[in-house]
């Protein structure tokens, strides 16, 4: 997959539409982005409470505008231990600036230095720490967030790819960052095992890397030795240092900088935002799930003491009414579809129409409960209230669950209708233990109202 592939598919996921066979200038995909990520962080919608729990990716949001804006291009060097990651980054650099050793382990902690400017992008390259470290599960963690926030990555092998390495990259590769193979230590390699070598890697990674992305080098070639033989015929053996050999994956990392390294930086930055999107919608659709079902519960709680402590035939019925209706305009709040009056009466009576036709005898039952209290002129309240107030509670149960689906799916019953939605939902729910719930819940009430009347 190109560029402008993966391109296109952040602008869908954006809501955009696909660019035509011109692609958008660098400078337009970074604005594009720019302006998403500024529509993230201002949008008045996500919940304080969603807010703090993604405290750190809303802080990335703001780090990756500041990167865009500047201009900085950031490549994750990545791989297993000792392959020589540290290395290959000083050999790039030209300094010495990633720690190297030859224990295990030597980058414990993400690493960025600033490397050279191409086409006005200002190139950094980022040390991780070694995959697949015995005990290092938490590096392991790091060096994927850390390549997952990089605009390129470029893996490291020494030689053919381990199935952890090939996992690793699969990995990777789902993070929809352009990929780069390096093989270091391609000194210790004939020429003849060098591209027999290069031709296996590529096969490995055909899908994820590009054929022309997978290049030899030689962050820290051996020594070689030199044999001088003096007049008198003896001889001495010297160790000569070479020099690092870094130049095709120095080409390969500048080539794409030229050609696409703003539209890379802008894609990064999209995907991250896009996945936030994803789990912004996720804690605040949780959050109002929680919310909308304390609701619920509050009036369940509500319309079941109010239709247990009114002792007059009918009247309580009509005060349950009122109270289904605050119900469901609360719970258009809650789900950001507020209602009007009429249609929350509208929504509530479609709801009804079709709890009565799938239980009737339980609003037969509620009717005749209603009745025996006025009869007993209230007399009989604790004897009848629990159970008519535990119905009323489970009515407004189905009532509270038919209208948050309707309101989930865009004020819409969807495919099957309002008959199959409250079907649904009334098999959904266990009603015997509603109504023991119910009925316990509402002689607490009942008891503490009484006692303090007493």
């Amino acid at each position: 997959m190109n560029v402008n592939d993966w391109w296109d598919k952040l602008r869908i996921r954006l809501g955009g539409a696909p660019t035509a066979a011109a692609s958008p200038s660098a400078d337009a995909h970074v604005a594009q982005t720019s302006e998403a990520l500024r529509a993230l962080l201002d949008d008045k919608s996500i919940p304080e409470s969603v807010r703090g729990e993604l405290t750190e990716d809303f802080a990335q949001v703001e780090a990756l505008l500041d990167k865009l804006a500047t201009g900085e291009l950031h490549i994750a060097v990545f791989g297993r231990v000792s392959v020589g990651k540290s290395a290959l980054g000083n050999a790039l650099l030209g300094r010495t600036a990633f720690a190297t050793g030859v224990l295990h382990g030597t980058t414990r902690a993400r690493n960025a230095q600033r490397w050279q400017e191409v086409a006005g992008q200002g190139l950094h390259l980022i040390d991780t720490p070694g995959i697949n470290e015995l005990s290092g599960e938490e590096r392991e963690r790091l060096a994927f967030d850390v390549a997952a926030i990089s605009d390129l990555v470029v893996f490291v092998v020494d030689g053919d790819m381990t199935q952890s390495e090939l996992a690793a990259l699969s990995t990777l590769g789902k993070t929809q960052r352009p990929l780069l193979l390096a093989l270091n230590k391609a000194d210790r390699y004939t020429a003849d095992e060098r591209e027999r070598l290069l031709v296996r890697l590529r096969e490995h990674t055909a899908g994820l890397v590009r054929a022309e992305d997978v290049v030899a080098c030689a962050a820290l070639p051996a020594d070689r030795l030199v044999v001088q033989v003096d007049a008198n015929g003896n001889e001495t053996q010297t160790r000569a240092p070479q020099p690092a050999d870094v130049r095709a994956l120095d080409a390969c990392v500048r080539a794409i900088a030229e050609r696409e390294g703003k539209t890379l930086a802008a894609l990064n930055a999209g995907l991250f935002a896009g996945d936030l999107s994803d789990r912004v919608a996720v804690r605040v659709a949780a959050a109002r799930r929680d919310l909308a079902q304390r609701v619920i519960r509050n009036y369940c709680l509500a319309k079941g003491v109010a239709v247990a402590l009114n002792p007059i035939p009918v009247a309580d019925l009509l005060a349950a009414a009122s109270l289904d209706v605050a119900l469901v305009l609360h719970l258009g709040k809650v789900y950001g579809q507020p209602l009007t009056r009429a249609e929350a009466g509208t929504l509530i009576a479609t709801i009804c129409a079709q709890l009565a036709a799938l239980m009737g005898a339980i609003w037969g039952v509620h009717l005749v409960s209603s009745a025996l209290k006025g009869v007993s002129a209230g007399l009989s309240t604790f004897v009848t209230a629990g159970a008519q107030g535990a119905l009323a509670w489970y009515a407004t149960e189905l009532v509270g669950r038919a209208a948050e689906r309707y309101l989930l799916q865009g004020k819409s019953w969807g495919e099957g209708g309002a008959k199959r939605a409250v079907a649904d939902i009334v098999a959904s729910l266990d009603r015997d233990s509603i109504l023991r719930e119910a009925r316990s819940a509402i002689m607490a009430r009942l008891r503490g109202k009484t006692s303090a009347n007493s």
